[in-house]
Formats: structure tokens, C-alpha cells, sequence
């Protein structure tokens, strides 16, 4: 038998240990270009490593422990925070408030509760954002829940509509927050392709309440005795639920990879390098005036914030006065708590096959087009069929749950977004503008709903269709954008320029914006 050559042995291991040093010696080497932010020229540097496949999966499994399960419940709270309302409006709170009117028709003060809140995350939207920029975001999130679930609770103590709106007022200010924290959450740690289905599962917490909700308040609605009504309880309860979650997300949840204590130092480089691909940069606090003016000139920023405001005037309408439709069908209040829930199961239904659908085909704004047919479908029947029979009021119900199927496409523009804005002061105005636009919708939406068109609400739901009619228009628009713009960039990659080289990652945390790395390529 031959024996092996013990200088190749010792050749093979000196070249193996050269190239391990030298490995790691380049991820100690700052970036060369001067733009990436201080703490994270700690990790990277500009040659790109290699991580591999099961190194990869091992590090999202990680993450899918720590960080996923964290965004999941936050955002399950948040959505509960704003269904407060419509909960607690079918349990006496709209009586014992006086917003009853002399005919017995719901007052228009209940609809200024939602706006309100609305009205002052408009204003709030831009500070809060820019604070998101200067402070570490996982404990910023966490304090803002806190201090949601403290206003929360002290709603069990109002006794008119004054107390009401100044409380919707002041939770408008923490709410400004959550979304966008939980959308760079996300960009911070996950790679484009893993974004597409993450962000629609901490997004579709928004359906799971309506079960989780629905299960509680139907609960809730059997406490007729004691000192408190049924609907302050209520309120204290989901207070109380919001103050131990934002105060676990503080203690729990890592700020940001480089900040990340419960990793080690190879999985927080690691964890960094594999984010490389996004070319959307990781963090910098550093604020730059010219990706300010890129924002406000980008056509898809105003796309995706076109986009957040007609599908969160049907959206917010809807929420506020889900179960006072469903009660409008015929069913009684305590019918209306359970029916309400088959609707979040719905729209877990959509969220999920939507992102599926878009991973798979890879086509993201063909997927939300699709979706978009339903919500059109489901409306025009809700206006046309009748109450006269059972079949007609379970008709009607179906159709309402149909009318939902857009959210499809306020799941994937957020995905969108997330992974085709680069710059981290671009991101944040993106953001800002995206969330006051989301802010207006919250606004008009209930205002649409009027007092003397109860209880069919024919104009909301025609103002409905016109919002979907105007989403297929900027949807159609913002694919035919997109792919004008990655075309232009492969023709310049074709012809030699080496910066348009798709395959080019040396500047990945530079933070240069998706314009100026022409290297990057957009999703649509």
C-alpha cells in the first residue's frame, strides 16, 4: 500500500492555515471606500466571503428562534391594539360613552376616534423615524409598546368621547413606530429572498388577532357584574399585554447584528456577510441630505407610498366597523365577535399563499394584480346582494371576507420596499413617506363610512373600488418602472461597466442608495 508524501501533508495544512488567516484577517479590514458606518466596519470588509449553504441555514435558524418569534408577537399586539376599538364598540363602550345618537345610529364621534389617532401618526410619522435612525432599535420598539400598553389600560377610564380621542391621540404617537421598527428589523437581518416570506408572517398577525381577538372579546362579553364594564376590562387587559411584551422585546431582542450578545463574534460576522447580497446596507447613523433628495424624486417611493395609502383607506374603514357590518347582516353582538374571526383566518389564508406564490413565480406585482381581482369581486357582490334571507346574510358575510384578499398587496409592497430601497437615510425618508401616506388612508378610511348611509355603507364601498382601480394602475406602472430600470443596467453591464456587474458585491455596506450602486438589481 502507498504511503502519503508528509511534505504534501504539511504543504496542504500550511495553505489551509494561510488562507483561514487571511480570511479572517479580511473580515478585520475596514471597508476602503470611508462610507460604512464604525461599528460595522468591525465585521466586514470589501471582499466578499463565501458562507455556506448549511452555514447559511444554520444561521437562519438562528435567527428564526431570536429574532422572527419577537416580530411575530409584536406585531399580533400592535394589531390588537388597533382592534381595541372595534372590539369594545359592540360591547357597550359606544352607550357608555354617549356616542350613541337620538335615532340609535352609531355616532360620526366614533369614526374621529380612529382618525385622531391617525391624524397625529401623520405628524408623528417623520420624528419618530428619524429617532428610529439615532437610537437602538430593538429597545426603542419595546418602549413604545410599553408605553402603548400603558395609554391602552387607562382608556378603562374614560367615561365620554373627550377622554377617548385624547387617549387615540396619544397611542398615535407610539403606534408611528412599530411598523416601520419591525420592517428594518427585518431588512437588518434577513436576505431578500427570505424577506418575501418573513415579512408577510409577522405581517399576517393582523388576521391572527381577528381569531385570537375575536376568541377573547366573545369571552369578555359575558362579564355583565362587578365594577368595571366589560369593555374597560378589556382595555386593561390588552394594556397589560403590551407592557410585559415591550418590556421582554428590551431585554431580548438584539439591537442589531453588531450588538447582538447572544451571538458569537463568527456568527455576528457571518450573520453580516450574508446580508451582503441585499446591497440595502445593514446600518449608519449618519444622515445625508442627497439620499433625502433621491427619496423625494424616486417614482417607486411614491409608489409604494401611493400603494400604502389605497389600501389602508379600505383597510381602516373596514377595521373600525367590522363587527357593526357583520352585525348589519342580521347577526346578533355576541354572533359578531365569533363571525369576525373566519376573517382572520382568511386573511392568513392570503398572506401566506400570496408570498408562496410570489417566492415561487418570482413575480410579485403579477401576484398582487391577481389578488386584487377578489377584492373587486367581493365588493360588488356586498353591494348588490341583499339581507332577506339566511342564504343571502351568509352570502354577504362570505363577500366581506372576499373583500379582505387585497391585503396581498400591502403584505408585498412592504416586501418590496424593504428589499428595493438601499441607503439608510433613503430607507428611512422612504419609510416615512410610506408611513404618513399609511397614516392618511387610517384617516379617510372610517370618514368614508358615514352615519346616514348605515347600514350598508354603499358610498364606502364604491370609494373602495375606486381605490383598487387606482393600486392597478400604480402596480401596473411601478412593474413597467422597475424593469426599465434593470434593463438599463444590464445593457451597461453588457458593454463592459464593471460597477453595473450584478455579480460586483464589493460595495454592499457602503450605504450607497439603489441609484448610485448600479450594481444593484430591483424585484418587481
Amino acid at each position: 500500500m502507498a504511503q502519503s508524501d508528509p511534505t504534501k501533508h504539511d504543504a496542504a495544512e500550511v495553505s489551509r492555515n494561510k488562507s483561514e488567516f487571511e480570511h479572517e484577517e479580511a473580515l478585520k479590514q475596514p471597508a476602503l471606500h470611508g462610507r460604512v458606518d464604525k461599528e460595522l466596519s468591525q465585521y466586514v470588509s470589501d471582499v466578499a466571503v463565501e458562507i455556506s449553504s448549511d452555514r447559511n441555514k444554520e444561521l437562519v435558524r438562528k435567527l428564526d428562534k431570536r429574532v422572527l418569534p419577537v416580530l411575530v408577537i409584536a406585531c399580533l399586539l400592535q394589531a390588537l391594539t388597533q382592534s381595541t376599538l372595534p372590539f369594545a364598540s359592540i360591547m357597550g363602550l359606544i352607550e357608555d360613552t354617549g356616542m350613541r345618537t337620538a335615532s340609535g345610529a352609531v355616532s360620526q364621534q366614533y369614526s374621529w376616534l380612529t382618525t385622531g389617532m391617525y391624524l397625529v401618526m401623520l405628524v408623528a410619522e417623520y420624528p419618530q423615524n428619524y429617532i428610529i435612525t439615532k437610537v437602538p432599535l430593538a429597545k426603542y420598539l419595546g418602549f413604545c409598546m410599553l408605553c402603548e400598553g400603558v395609554i391602552i389600560a387607562c382608556h378603562a377610564a374614560c367615561v365620554n368621547f373627550t377622554g377617548l380621542i385624547i387617549g387615540r391621540c396619544l397611542l398615535g404617537i407610539f403606534e408611528a413606530a412599530c411598523q416601520p421598527c419591525l420592517v428594518l428589523i427585518s431588512v437588518m437581518w434577513y436576505r431578500k429572498e427570505e424577506q418575501v416570506v418573513r415579512i408577510p408572517i409577522w405581517y399576517m398577525m393582523s388576521g391572527v388577532q381577528q381569531i385570537i381577538g375575536g376568541l377573547l372579546a366573545y369571552g369578555f362579553t359575558y362579564i355583565s357584574k362587578g365594577p368595571l364594564a366589560a369593555w374597560e376590562w378589556w382595555f386593561i387587559f390588552i394594556g397589560v399585554l403590551l407592557v410585559a411584551w415591550g418590556l421582554f422585546v428590551m431585554y431580548w431582542l438584539p439591537d442589531s447584528p453588531t450588538r447582538a450578545k447572544c451571538f458569537t463574534v463568527e456568527e455576528k460576522r457571518d450573520m453580516i456577510e450574508r446580508v451582503r447580497d441585499n446591497q440595502t446596507g445593514v446600518q449608519n447613523r449618519e444622515f445625508k441630505r442627497e439620499q433625502v433628495v433621491e427619496a423625494l424624486l424616486d417614482p417607486q417611493v411614491w409608489a409604494y407610498s401611493i400603494i400604502n395609502l389605497y389600501t389602508t383607506l379600505p383597510t381602516a374603514g373596514l377595521a373600525a366597523f367590522a363587527n357593526i357590518i357583520i352585525k348589519s347582516f342580521g347577526y346578533s353582538a355576541r354572533d359578531s365577535q365569533l363571525l369576525s374571526m373566519p376573517l382572520g383566518l382568511y386573511v392568513m389564508i392570503i398572506l401566506l399563499s400570496s408570498s408562496w406564490f410570489a417566492k415561487k413565480t418570482g413575480q410579485n406585482v403579477l401576484v398582487m394584480l391577481v389578488y386584487m381581482i377578489l377584492s373587486f369581486v367581493g365588493t360588488v357582490l356586498l353591494m348588490t346582494i341583499s339581507t332577506d334571507t339566511l342564504s343571502q346574510r351568509i352570502g354577504l358575510l362570505l363577500c366581506y371576507y372576499i373583500t379582505f384578499s387585497f391585503w396581498a398587496t400591502t403584505a408585498l409592497s412592504l416586501s418590496l420596499l424593504s428589499r428595493n430601497i438601499a441607503g439608510q437615510t433613503k430607507k428611512m425618508v422612504t419609510l416615512t413617506v410610506t408611513f404618513i401616506m399609511w397614516a392618511v388612508g387610517n384617516c379617510i378610511g372610517p370618514q368614508v363610512f358615514l352615519e346616514w348611509n348605515a347600514p350598508r355603507y354603499f358610498i364606502a364601498f364604491a370609494t373602495h373600488l375606486g381605490c383598487y382601480s387606482l393600486l392597478v394602475i400604480v402596480l401596473v406602472s411601478l412593474r413597467w418602472y422597475l424593469q426599465k430600470q434593470n434593463q438599463a443596467r444590464d445593457r451597461l453591464a453588457a458593454e463592459g461597466v464593471q460597477e453595473a456587474d450584478p455579480r460586483d458585491r464589493s460595495r454592499a455596506f457602503d450605504d450607497l442608495t439603489d441609484k448610485e450602486n448600479l450594481s444593484f438589481r430591483y424585484v418587481f
